[in-house]
């Protein structure tokens, strides 16, 4: 099984990024694809190897907290890899293991593909499994007995921070101000609080697809 992948990123879309290992491209579904944007260097992405009778699926993270958290998320009935995923995007691994320690619902149900009735099962499945990680250093304690935050919303400064950071990604991969400019003032008026980077961009990318 593979555990982590080291090389460059030769290409990115709004679900997956493809790395180039030793003349090898994979392509590997992220939480966030736009993170790597703009960088030359190798990166290391840890993976998790999913195997199905009809498809191999390879999923990365940034850190090892994500990957131990993704896979957390699996044990739960009810979460695959997809929402699994969508769930990464939009919230720190600290902050949903808080809100999961917390039996925070109202958190946990505004993260993407999460109902009342799987965040439910969430906190039946998992809380007791996260007890110690703080202390293990898997997972930050610095969000635990917070209020947890979402990723990319800049610890609760709201969408304003998350744009700027969608905004910089985007730029790196050559849009210019003006283009920039336009998809915000087209998708301005829907943003949330809660919106993530991840999001914001896919949504930005909508815009600019329609010229």
């Amino acid at each position: 099984m593979i555990d982590y992948l080291r090389g460059p990123v030769v290409h990115i879309e709004t679900e997956y990024i493809v790395m180039d290992v030793r003349d090898t491209g994979y392509r590997v579904f992220m939480p966030n694809p736009y993170a790597f944007a703009g960088k030359n260097e190798p990166v290391v992405v840890y993976i998790h190897h999913h195997v199905r009778e009809d498809a191999i699926h390879l999923f990365g993270f940034e850190s090892r907290e994500q990957q131990t958290m993704f896979r957390k998320l699996l044990d739960v009935s009810g979460i695959g890899p997809r929402v699994a995923l969508g769930v990464l995007s939009a919230g720190r691994p600290e902050a949903i293991a808080g809100a999961i320690q917390q039996e925070n619902l109202s958190f946990l149900t505004k993260l993407p593909g999460i109902g009342k009735k799987t965040a439910q099962r969430m906190v039946l499945d998992l809380k007791d499994k996260l007890t110690g990680y703080g202390d293990e250093g898997l997972l930050s304690a610095a969000g635990f007995g917070a209020e947890p935050g979402l990723a990319g919303t800049g610890n609760g400064q709201g969408a304003g921070t998350a744009w700027e950071e969608a905004r910089d990604a985007l730029a790196a991969l050559g849009y210019t101000s003006a283009e920039l400019d336009r998809a915000w003032n087209g998708l301005q008026s829907s943003v949330t609080p809660e919106e993530t980077v991840d999001s914001l961009m896919k949504r930005a990318l909508q815009q600019l697809f329609k010229g």
